[in-house]
């Protein structure tokens, strides 16, 4: 039993309900904040994205632009971002190039460069191309940088792997078989 909502159901079956609940949504569905972010599943029940993009649009060029910034909650060193949130955004901003396609897809990996530590609680601007596709694989490049003055920050190179709409199903079977109670 859940002891927070008092659910009788499995936790496992829960998440497999969960996730077929989701494989039934349309792509073009996703649930978006007031700023119209797409949202992941874990910021649907909060409400915004939790990586702090706070708006995003998919320009003429195919570029995905986003305005963001690090909160105080997620400072590492004084004043700067912890490079988790830092990856984290940027393989939030990598995922919305496909996204805002109509395509659905995962990261296959993520390589993060660190230019300049990243102020907290400052405006900042992300941006995520698509640079080239090669079967299933989207190969993306991303950037943040300072709103201010265009500085780069942080950039990103990644390689998206789209997936049938029944992946997190799939995957939450797949782990039941491997986490035993």
């Amino acid at each position: 039993m859940d002891p927070l909502s008092g659910d009788e159901t499995p936790a496992a079956q829960r998440s497999i309900d969960e996730a077929a609940q989701l494989a039934s949504a349309d792509v073009h569905d996703v649930p978006k904040s007031p700023g119209g972010v797409s949202l992941c599943y874990s910021c649907r029940r909060l409400g915004g994205c939790r990586m702090g993009i706070v708006t995003e649009s998919l320009d003429d060029d195919g570029v995905v632009v986003s305005e963001l910034s690090c909160s105080a909650e997620n400072e590492g060193g004084i004043q700067v971002a912890h490079g988790g949130w830092t990856a984290g955004a940027l393989d939030e901003l990598v995922g919305h190039t496909t996204l805002l396609r109509g395509e659905f897809a995962v990261t296959g990996t993520l390589e993060v460069r660190f230019v300049k530590p990243v102020p907290i609680e400052v405006p900042l601007i992300g941006r995520a191309w698509i640079e080239s596709r090669e079967r299933r694989k989207v190969f993306v490049g991303a950037s943040i940088e300072l709103a201010s003055s265009g500085a780069i920050v942080a950039s990103a190179k990644a390689i998206m792997v789209t997936r049938d709409s029944d992946h997190f199903v799939k995957h939450q079977r797949w782990l039941q078989s491997q986490v035993k109670p």
